[in-house]
């Protein structure tokens, strides 16, 4: 199934599979996304207020933050029923609790950005689906463009969202591969699962 929602694109291909999988339609999936920039070596033009960095670096979270950088990648996981995971003795690196997918319309600042309610409102139900608690999550890999706009507004809908179930504070780290890669654009967010389940499975947060 080929799946096109710009940047989310890998991780709804991924909840597109799960669903596919615990509606018996399929026994495996391959979910992921591929983002290829030909030549691979090339520049850009900054343009004041544009989403790209002023100097080639990507800062999520960072006060030198001053936008994104694009890259090519290729990221793609295996996914199965845990009982069949586990009976055909397969090597389980995670387990997909649940996932959540909406959409937020014209409820957000502009096409490069997302929506606040939106963002907090498909946490909360991912939370929900889960059966997980915001007070028990200790890391969340996030989108992290390093956009001064896009940046604030995640921070916020995390906010709004944990806020719903707990009012702790300074127990959750949080990160965005892209500072080590760049933006790979429909890739972006399985890169950041893969990299999540990397740090779970070494006990190491990078």
């Amino acid at each position: 199934i080929n799946v096109q929602t710009a940047c989310s694109t890998g991780l709804v291909a991924l909840h597109l599979a799960c669903q596919s999988l615990v509606l018996g339609e399929c026994d495996m999936a391959l979910a992921g996304g591929v983002s290829l920039h030909i030549p691979q070596v090339n520049g850009y033009a900054y343009q004041d207020g544009g989403i790209n960095s002023t100097d080639g670096h990507c800062r999520p979270f960072d006060a030198k933050a001053s936008g994104t950088l694009f890259a090519s990648g290729v990221a793609v996981v295996v996914l199965k029923r845990l009982a069949d995971a586990v009976a055909d003795g397969d090597t389980i690196d995670a387990i997909v609790l649940g996932s959540a997918l909406n959409n937020d319309g014209s409820l957000k600042v502009g096409y490069t950005a997302p929506g606040l309610d939106g963002q907090a409102e498909v946490i909360t139900e991912a939370q929900r689906i889960a059966g997980v608690s915001a007070d028990s999550i200790t890391y969340v890999e996030t989108h992290g463009t390093g956009t001064n706009l896009g940046d604030p507004i995640e921070i916020a809908a995390l906010t709004q969202a944990f806020r719903t179930s707990t009012d702790r504070k300074g127990y959750c780290a949080i990160a965005s591969v892209k500072s080590n890669m760049g933006h790979l654009d429909t890739v972006a967010g399985v890169a950041g699962l893969i990299k999540t389940v990397l740090q779970l499975k070494n006990r190491e947060i990078v």
